[in-house]
């Protein structure tokens, strides 16, 4: 459809048309207004990674990639909020049955629903083999589930739930609807960052799921959907950092080529200069590693896995620097609350411990290393 962009200029345009700016507010509100969610719907973006036979825009995972760096660079609330609405739909898409498809799809698709991936614990975090929430499979099939989810991005408005829960045979995946008897959302306010992507706790106590809501066969969820939901959503993280990046960059050199001291503009200041080479710099690289790990992906190269790690690696502790920079350059302005700066500053930290902290992923890149040095 012709209102529906589909490459990096089209997507930039859109963001700075519908995003990026009422980011301030979204982040002040600590919320997305239906206008900008349905507005999404109309592009496309919430279908972005399903097939154009489901209603979706059917993108490569590179063009997925420069989606998510522009909406990350308008806004990360709103990434955060696409981030863990594709791992549901890309979830659906392949491991989901006939019917579980062709219910929901079109409505991930459209916007119509969101979806919330609910896998963190008061206990389980990185750890994901330590979840403690259940499902007991009755005599007829359904299961009862129990548990509390925390953290869980998007779940104020999500109406249909990924969950995560250990069963008999392991840890098996639900798509659970909002409404539910027994499911309680608690919303979740005054985050450090992406303080607009509506995060909610959510519990679920004696819900009864009917044989129609196991996604994929019955403990087969750790192995596969974690594994390969979490890849796309490290990945959007990912990109998403790219365009803190990008964001960073652009503020800092138009900042500094505007103001000066009484003897020189900033921008001839050699230490303003060093700061922005290494965002260039990061940006740079971020960018290529992201692009790879896309291409890997759409290959389905198995060295995608890897990849990704490396790309948000990279990527998040580079627009972590680049923000911090980005406040120091600014001075006490990007220090004000409503500075773009300062919300790349608390977003940027954020990235550093979703989809995989900075210690974890040091821990199997380092792995890799080995791997590598052994062949």
């Amino acid at each position: 459809m012709s209102d529906r962009p589909h490459g990096r200029e089209e997507f930039r345009a859109a963001v700075d048309a519908e995003i990026a700016p009422r980011a301030a507010r979204f982040d002040r509100d600590q919320s997305i207004p239906g206008d900008v969610l349905r507005r999404m719907g109309e592009l496309g973006w919430w279908g972005a990674i399903l097939p154009p036979e489901t209603g979706g825009a059917g993108m490569d995972m590179v063009t997925l990639g420069e989606l998510h760096e522009e909406v990350g660079r308008g806004c990360s609330s709103v990434r955060s909020l696409l981030t863990v609405h594709s791992m549901v739909s890309y979830a659906v898409s392949r491991w989901g049955s006939d019917e579980q498809r062709a219910r929901w799809l079109p409505r991930l698709a459209r916007g119509e629903t969101i979806g919330a991936f609910c896998l963190t614990e008061q206990r389980a975090g990185s750890d994901v083999a330590n979840i403690a929430a259940t499902a007991v499979r009755q005599d007829d099939g359904s299961y009862v589930l129990d548990g509390g989810k925390r953290w869980t991005t998007g779940g104020q408005i999500a109406g249909l739930l990924l969950v995560f829960a250990r069963t008999g045979r392991g840890i098996s995946a639900f798509l659970v609807e909002r409404d539910t008897p027994g499911v309680e959302v608690r919303p979740v306010h005054d985050m450090l960052g992406t303080r607009g992507s509506m995060l909610a706790e959510i519990d679920f106590r004696d819900c009864r799921l009917g044989p129609g809501a196991l996604l994929g066969p019955d403990g087969f969820a750790l192995a596969t959907v974690v594994t390969g939901v979490l890849d796309i959503g490290r990945y959007s993280v990912a990109c998403g950092c790219v365009g803190i990046l990008q964001a960073c960059l652009e503020a800092g050199a138009r900042f500094t080529a505007e103001k000066g001291t009484r003897t020189q503009p900033l921008s001839e200041h050699q230490l303003i200069r060093q700061m922005l080479t290494q965002t260039v710099t990061d940006v740079t690289a971020a960018r290529l590693l992201c692009r790879q790990a896309g291409e890997l992906k759409d290959r389905q190269d198995p060295q995608t896995i890897m990849a990704t790690w490396i790309a948000k690696y990279f990527a998040s502790t580079a627009a972590a620097r680049a923000a911090s920079d980005a406040v120091q350059i600014h001075g006490a302005a990007g220090c004000a609350p409503d500075h773009p700066a300062q919300r790349y500053y608390r977003d940027a930290k954020v990235m550093e411990i979703i989809e995989g902290s900075t210690q974890i992923q040091q821990i199997k890149i380092a792995e890799e290393a080995y791997r590598w040095t052994a062949r």
